[in-house]
């Protein structure tokens, strides 16, 4: 990870030592060979915020905080909603400073010390696994986690050939790493022996030294495709580790996420629905729960079901006035479904969202957040650099990358991801979208169509979850649907170029109502 080793050597080391060497040698390393170091830390903390989908209240314990550069991202990203405790191994700890005002620093000199008896509800750490003490670590760190709590950490990856090419030639010059690093196959052993669920262990991050930052920035683009993609992946820096303490569906904190009162009693929230029994009452009612101000009525668009969909969405209608759901006959297709659900909408914002959706719906602040400001769509981006992306098949990544980098090319806009089902827009956008496509093709429409016509768009990052064990199955399938994708991106370059095509009614309406200037989308 740096050329300059510490001295240290912490194979006889307590496991304070150790943690204690590994973060000064991490520091160091951050200090001195890494250009991007206050970008990195922001998406870590985003992406840390994405995967435990972050709520306010829960309490954060940062192991191996060192110079408090990461402490600053997690405050930031956090909203200062969270209580943060901050552990150092270092016998001089950092200073809080207004930076990170709320922060509890404690210094340690044995685990769990003065943490013991404490329990949390997120454990995160930057490269503090190391295979001599990681199993009395990752031990201490179940018991202070919180039924249902949830761990994850950033380790170095041991596979990635500069690491290789480093440490050789710190042995070759009498500076060995004093880290042992543990690679993926024994993460999930370590933890599954503990006693953890919910185990993944991702490659990420393809941004790293020696690149320059010209170089990286370039990189950063082709980091999401890399890091999914077969072998390949092996190569990343960093290896993402995710765990969570036994039970896995834990009490939920019933809090609520509203924080715009302009917006209030506004929204619409329509949601296809093809047999989502196993879904759609989860979803449905946790919305209610954490943006039921926001709410002014959710329209659950049954796209004829065969199992107990109906039943369940007429259930909730009856216990609540804001449920109206809408019962198709075939054909079918989430492009009918979504022109069907736009057309009983009568709130002033519309939000889409699809009924595996209920994981990230903490991630909705940041699309509330973006209408407040002013924006007339605002899409859920996956591909972004503070995004998760997790059990992504390959070929999809490959297809939609080709599709929005052929998009960029034809509209000359700045996108990442317009194709994906969470978007938020004023209704006079939805009424002035003309929706060609039956099938699930009918989300580029719904994403394209309003920088055709001149909408403020903004794209706020999200994560994607492949759907878990008892979650049903997505009738989405790349051979079927992926035809539909690119008669959209010609149908509208036609429309935009000649006036001509299967778009050549789409006009924007209405157009005074939405004041300012239309810009160019840009991810964060």
């Amino acid at each position: 990870m740096s050329e300059t080793a510490p001295q240290n050597n912490c194979q006889t080391e307590s496991l304070v030592s150790c943690l204690a060497v590994r973060e000064r040698y991490r520091d160091e390393y951050w200090r001195k060979h890494d250009p991007i170091l206050d970008d990195r830390l922001l998406w870590r903390a985003q992406t840390f915020r994405h995967t435990v989908h972050l709520l306010p209240g829960q309490t954060i314990l940062e192991l191996g905080c060192g110079e408090l550069r990461f402490t600053r991202a997690l405050f930031r990203v956090s909203r200062n909603e969270n209580p943060i405790t901050a552990v150092t191994f270092q016998s001089c700890p950092a200073v809080i400073d207004d930076a990170v005002r709320n922060v509890e620093l404690i210094q340690l000199q044995d685990l769990p010390g003065a943490l013991r008896g404490r329990h949390f509800d997120c454990v995160v750490g930057m490269d503090v696994l190391d295979r001599r003490t990681s199993t009395a670590l990752l031990s201490v760190v179940y018991d202070l986690l919180a039924p249902g709590g949830k761990i994850v950490f950033y380790e170095s990856n041991p596979w990635n050939p500069v690491h290789k090419l480093k440490a050789l030639l710190s042995r070759a010059l009498g500076r060995p790493d004093p880290r042992n690093l543990i690679d993926r196959p024994r993460l999930y052993e370590l933890l599954s022996e503990i006693g953890f669920v919910g185990i993944y262990a991702v490659f990420n991050d393809f941004v790293f030294a020696p690149l320059t930052r010209s170089f990286i920035w370039l990189l950063r683009n082709l980091s999401i495709l890399l890091e999914n993609a077969p072998i390949v992946q092996r190569m990343a820096g960093s290896i993402l580790v995710h765990a969570q303490k036994p039970p896995r569906q834990s009490q939920r904190a019933a809090v609520s996420l509203f924080d715009h009162p302009a917006l209030r009693n506004a929204i619409s929230v329509v949601i296809p629905c093809r047999n989502e029994e196993a879904n759609v009452r989860r979803l449905v009612e946790r919305i209610l729960q954490l943006y039921g101000e926001y709410v002014h009525e959710i329209v659950p668009v049954d796209d004829g079901s065969t199992d107990r969909t109906w039943e369940i969405l007429s259930e909730l209608a009856a216990s609540d006035g804001r449920v109206k759901p809408v019962r198709r006959t075939p054909p079918n297709g989430v492009g009918r479904a979504l022109a069907d659900g736009f057309n009983a909408c009568t709130g002033q914002y519309v939000l889409t969202t699809d009924c595996d959706f209920e994981q990230l719906l903490p991630e909705l602040r940041d699309l509330f957040d973006a209408a407040a400001k002013g924006h007339d769509v605002v899409i859920g981006s996956r591909f972004s650099r503070h995004s998760v992306l997790l059990g992504y098949p390959f070929l999809k990544i490959l297809a939609n990358r080709a599709f929005h980098t052929l998009a960029v090319i034809l509209f000359g806009r700045r996108i990442r991801d317009v194709t994906n089902n969470l978007k938020l827009m004023r209704r006079e956008v939805a009424e002035n979208l003309r929706l060609r496509q039956p099938g699930f093709a009918a989300n580029a429409e719904t994403g394209l169509e309003p920088l055709v016509l001149g909408y403020r768009v903004e794209q706020v990052p999200i994560s994607w979850i492949n759907r878990g064990a008892g979650m049903g199955s997505s009738s989405f399938h790349l051979a079927s649907a992926g035809g539909g994708y690119w008669q959209v991106l010609l149908g509208l370059w036609l429309y935009q170029r000649f006036a001509i095509g299967p778009y050549r009614d789409l006009a924007r309406r209405h157009a005074n109502e939405v004041s300012g200037p239309a810009v160019d989308v840009r991810a964060r």
